[in-house]
């Protein structure tokens, strides 16, 4: 069965964390997280969820480069950009609209855009 890796985009200019969603509304907060709870409850539920988290911001990012002579590590993310990932699921779904359904509802669940991007498979499947 595909798989298909959903992203959820965060802007750089507000790098959010745990710390900083505490700064929410409890209300919001609390809807947010049941959403989210709802949708990976119900993912589970369709043997659909192979794993799911949220990243650290880029700022925390060691970007590690050994294809020259002495290996280097980089305190910054590989590619400076306005927005990054901050979030993800990788889901089991039978086809892209499949996959593609389960996007729309996490956008609705996280209030926010998600990429939806198949997995490569190995060769010869």
């Amino acid at each position: 069965m595909p798989q298909y890796f959903l992203t959820l985009p965060h802007n750089t200019a507000d790098e959010p964390t745990m710390a900083a969603m505490q700064e929410m509304d409890p209300a919001e907060l609390e809807a947010l997280m049941a959403a989210v709870e709802k949708l990976n409850n119900d993912l589970v539920a369709a043997q659909a969820l192979v794993h799911a988290g949220g990243l650290h911001p880029p700022s925390t990012a060691i970007t590690v480069d050994a294809t020259g002579a002495t290996p280097t590590h980089t305190r910054a993310p590989f590619v400076e950009a306005s927005e990054y990932v901050g979030g993800f699921w990788i889901i089991n779904a039978d086809d892209e609209a499949a996959a593609i359904a389960w996007a729309e509802q996490a956008s609705a669940a996280v209030g926010s855009r998600v990429e939806v991007r198949a997995l490569q498979e190995e060769p010869g499947n």
